[in-house]
């Protein structure tokens, strides 16, 4: 603390000066000079806006669009692992892991299997009911309240599920047919 305190000095006035001198010729050009506006107007860059973080919430825009890309294999491939890790799961459904785990806490039908560490492992009816939970949510876009009741209210919710699900197969299948006539 042996250093003695200083005091910084600003010039505004010159600042100032140097955005008027910048500002006259727009002025003028806009007081009767309009052909000549072009060529005096100087370009002033403007920030661009920050680029977003890809930490947070996705819009529920964002979710729509991504929510037919997820990657669960077929059924036949699915059960071919007792086991899938949260970090498969997650990858499967594009999500972050920390969403599957809110996701187990808030439906009860969500039961993934976990070690002496605590590591969770999902069976594969465990990743069937993430499928309609996250079809729900995110292509129907209910929610989490709403796919609690709708889920507790239907009992066979998940035989709806598979039949939206067969036909959506057979109209993507017709869909193709029809593109190769």
């Amino acid at each position: 603390m042996g250093k003695p305190l200083t005091q910084i000095t600003f010039e505004f006035d010159a600042v100032h000066e140097k955005e008027t001198k910048a500002i006259e010729p727009i002025i003028a050009a806009a007081e009767g000079k309009k052909e000549k506006l072009e060529s005096v107007v100087p370009v002033i860059p403007v920030a661009d806006k920050k680029p977003r973080s890809p930490r947070g919430r996705r819009s529920l825009k964002e979710a729509g669009l991504t929510a037919d890309l997820i990657n669960v294999p077929a059924d036949e491939e699915l059960f071919k692992k007792q086991y899938y890790a949260i970090g498969e799961v997650a990858t499967m459904f594009r999500e972050n892991q920390s969403l599957i785990r809110y996701w187990e806490t808030e439906f009860d039908i969500l039961q993934p299997r976990k070690n002496r560490k605590g590591d969770r492992f999902f069976r594969p009816v465990d990743i069937k009911n993430l499928v309609m939970i996250y079809d729900l949510l995110r292509r129907r876009k209910f929610t989490i309240e709403g796919a609690k009741d709708y889920l507790k209210k239907n009992k066979n919710a998940e035989e709806k599920f598979a039949m939206i699900q067969s036909l959506e197969k057979i109209k993507s299948f017709f869909l193709e047919l029809k593109a190769s006539l």
